[in-house]
């Protein structure tokens, strides 16, 4: 399958309108009808539902533009990396991290990059452990953070000097905001909001003592800023690390940390065998020596 045709499918998918999309790519309506009609041909699959005014897509065509889409970034991030491969050191560095106050260290050390060679730009894509080894495994990042257990055998990887302790987030005026730290057994009967990530790590058990299932989880997020708007009006207490949410003066939220010692440490990770851009080189090398230092 030719990238002009996947370029002209993700048109399509864009504009629900052949016509439109016809008119987007300069082409004719019947040959871009015919281009489409030759891809679900080659993949023996029906990747649109044509309606009388817009088109919609099938489960395989939902399949096929996510997998579309991923390959043209990949496409693109290769020609900007030739393009910039006899220049001095610059370019992106893409990190996939979740939400972490720890970040700050890899933000220091790209700044100290940056004041050496100022044409490095720094890009992060927030997401949970789940999405970030996902979109490294996909070459879409440089770099993923994550916290706690991953396949050493498939990365190379770096532990950062920072370690992250869970918590509490709820609201200043709820009982337990009178406390300074918080045991865990008090929420076993509690509305709980968790991150995706430690449901897919099954952490909880390990932080709160009691198996999942007996818990009262009732709801989740990905990112915290979600899950701190649930517990503001009232739907439960967040399972998070601290320094994420703003619980100043100004906020109605508050942060306890558990009583129980729970420091998670953090990993800076990339793919075995992994080609680097210059910038990605450098990077690496600035963070090896955080970790000579610590």
């Amino acid at each position: 399958m030719e990238l002009r045709v996947l370029q002209y499918f993700l048109a399509v998918t864009r504009e629900q309108n052949i016509l439109r999309a016809a008119e987007s790519l300069n082409l004719s309506q019947p040959t871009l009808s015919r281009q489409i009609r030759d891809m679900e041909a080659e993949l023996g699959k029906q990747l649109f539902i044509r309606g009388s005014r817009s088109i919609t897509l099938t489960e395989e065509g939902m399949i096929l533009r996510k997998r579309a889409e991923e390959i043209m970034e990949l496409v693109k991030k290769a020609e900007d990396e030739i393009a910039l491969a006899e220049e001095p050191v610059s370019g992106s560095i893409t990190v996939g991290a979740g939400e972490t106050d720890g970040l700050r260290v890899l933000v220091r050390t790209v700044q100290a990059l940056r004041e050496e060679w100022p044409g490095v730009h720094f890009h992060v894509v927030s997401g949970d452990k789940c999405s970030v080894i996902e979109q490294l495994d996909g070459g879409l990042i440089d770099f993923g953070v994550v916290f706690g257990d991953f396949d050493k055998t498939k990365y190379e990887y770096i532990p950062v000097p920072c370690m992250e302790h869970f918590g509490v987030l709820m609201r200043k005026d709820d009982p337990l905001a009178e406390r300074e730290s918080i045991d865990p057994k008090e929420l076993w009967d509690k509305p709980l909001i968790v991150s995706r990530q430690a449901q897919c790590d099954a952490a909880l058990p390990e932080l709160l003592g009691r198996k999942q299932e007996k818990l009262n989880i009732v709801g989740s997020y990905n990112l915290l800023f979600s899950g701190s708007l649930m517990v503001e009006e009232g739907v439960g207490y967040a399972l998070a690390f601290d320094k994420i949410v703003g619980t100043g003066a100004d906020s109605n939220l508050c942060f306890r940390p558990l009583s129980l010692q729970n420091e998670i440490p953090m990993f800076v990770l990339w793919k075995k065998y992994q080609v680097f851009t210059k910038a990605a080189e450098k990077f690496l090398i600035k963070l090896r020596e955080l970790e000579d230092e610590s």
